[in-house]
């Protein structure tokens, strides 16, 4: 079975990605709003030969200022890796951005997943949503490589695609992510004991947002109250 961890910021279409994958609609997908940073929502499903485990995740948004803003993140950020321990860890990121400029949250939310929660063990690839514009989708790539990588973004693969669902690109598109998450189907799984997680991701979190975020006995005050 293939544990991928589906991130992005709010908005990028992560919903129609799942149903896209899965073929039907697994997903509700409605307007965005923005959920809790580290908030996910589990799927099973089967593609091709393969069992896949999706979580879906919120990405790093703006949060409320003040120690408090970070409480909800916190706190999904434990759930997340206690379920992700119990279930054996995680095999693939897939991070979901549009096909436009790349942002300081794109970067933000990169580090966060890649570098922080995988602590760079995990492969990372990228879907890239709302090419249907593109006479050929994968051009998009062609063009944008080298920004990303300026950026520090590096995947390990990506798929360009389109998920509205009436488009004429969207059998095509399902064909390019299955392809994309095949080359994956034997990728082992990254995992270490939750106590250890949780204090790096935490630490790591830390380093990427403002100062508000809840140091000392207002972390341990969090950490005691939730775990």
């Amino acid at each position: 079975d293939l544990h991928i961890m589906l991130f992005g910021e709010t908005g990028v279409g992560k919903s129609s990605l799942i149903n896209l994958l899965a073929g039907w609609q697994i997903a509700e997908v409605s307007p965005d709003t923005a959920g809790c940073t580290l908030a996910s929502k589990e799927y099973q499903f089967q593609l091709r030969s393969t069992t896949i485990r999706l979580w879906d995740t919120v990405g790093l948004e703006e949060p409320d200022k003040g120690p408090n803003g970070y409480v909800g993140a916190i706190e999904k950020a434990i759930q997340l890796i206690q379920r992700l321990n119990a279930t054996g860890g995680i095999s693939l990121f897939l991070f979901c951005i549009r096909g436009n400029r790349i942002t300081a949250t794109t970067q933000n939310n990169y580090r966060l997943f890649y570098e922080v929660l995988g602590r760079k063990e995990v492969p990372i690839a990228l879907a890239v949503t709302h090419l249907e514009r593109e006479s050929t989708m994968e051009h998009w790539w062609y063009r944008n490589v080298k920004t990303l990588e300026k950026n520090g973004i590096v995947a390990a693969g990506h798929a360009c695609i389109t998920t509205l669902d009436n488009h004429h690109k969207y059998n095509e598109s399902r064909e390019v992510i299955l392809d994309l998450l095949s080359q994956y189907d034997d990728q082992g799984k990254f995992t270490m004991p939750s106590e250890a997680w949780i204090g790096k991701f935490l630490k790591g979190l830390r380093s990427l947002v403002d100062k508000s975020f809840p140091r000392g006995k207002d972390l341990i005050r969090i950490l005691t109250k939730r775990c």
